[in-house]
C-alpha cells in the first residue's frame, strides 16, 4: 500500500485539500495521513460550511499538529511524499528554512531530506522578492512548487471544476491516475 501525507495550512482554499482527500480515498491502495495546522482549522470555518473533523473523516490517520513524535515526524516511517495543499507562504518559508515548530514543517522536512517528493501548492498573490527566493530555495532543495493555477483550455464551468484541475494535477505528481480534470488533446 501507498502512503501520502497531506498537510493542510491556514492559506486560502481548504477546499483544494478536502478534495485531495477525496480523490484520495476514491484511488483505494492508498493510506492518507492528514495534518492540520491550528490556522488551517480557522480557514475551514471561515471559508466553508465543513468543519476540521469533516477532513479528518477523509484520512486513514488524523495528526495533531503540535504532536512533534507521530509517525510522519521519522524519516523511519515510509511515505511516497507528501503534499502540503493549501501552502501558505508562513508554512512555505518554515519548510525552506527547516523551522520545525509543528508537525506539518516537519513532515515536509522529512520529505525533503529522505528524497521524497514534496508538493506545495502555495497560495499567494502577489510575490514579493522575499516570496519568490524562498520559493527558490524549496525548489533548489528538491520541493515541487505548484500554484493553484486554473487551465482555461478546460473552459470550467465551477469553482469545483477549477480546484479539480489543480487536484488533479497534483495527484499526477506522486503518478496517482486520475480523471479529475480535462486533459489537453491536440484540437
Amino acid at each position: 500500500m501507498r502512503r501520502i501525507i497531506v498537510g493542510i495550512s491556514g492559506a486560502s482554499g481548504s477546499v483544494y485539500g478536502y478534495m485531495a482527500l477525496q480523490a484520495l480515498r476514491s484511488v483505494g491502495g492508498i493510506e492518507t495521513h492528514l495534518v492540520l495546522t491550528s490556522a488551517a482549522r480557522r480557514t475551514i470555518e471561515l471559508e466553508t460550511d465543513m468543519a476540521a473533523e469533516d477532513f479528518e473523516g477523509l484520512a486513514d490517520v488524523a495528526h495533531r499538529d503540535d504532536d512533534l513524535a507521530a509517525a510522519i515526524s521519522s524519516g523511519s516511517f515510509l511515505t511516497d511524499g507528501m503534499l502540503v495543499i493549501p501552502c501558505s507562504m508562513k508554512s512555505a518559508g518554515a519548510i525552506a528554512y527547516s523551522m520545525n515548530s509543528n508537525l506539518l514543517v516537519r513532515a515536509a522536512d522529512v520529505c525533503l531530506k529522505e528524497k521524497r517528493r514534496l508538493v506545495l501548492v502555495v497560495r499567494e498573490t502577489p510575490l514579493h522578492l522575499g516570496h519568490l527566493r524562498t520559493l527558490t530555495l524549496l525548489a533548489e532543495i528538491g520541493a515541487v512548487i505548484m500554484p493553484p493555477l486554473p487551465a482555461m483550455y478546460a473552459n470550467p464551468q465551477s469553482i469545483d471544476e477549477i480546484v479539480a484541475h489543480t487536484v488533479g494535477k497534483a495527484l499526477d505528481q506522486f503518478g496517482i491516475a486520475n480523471e479529475l480534470f480535462k486533459r489537453w488533446r491536440s484540437p
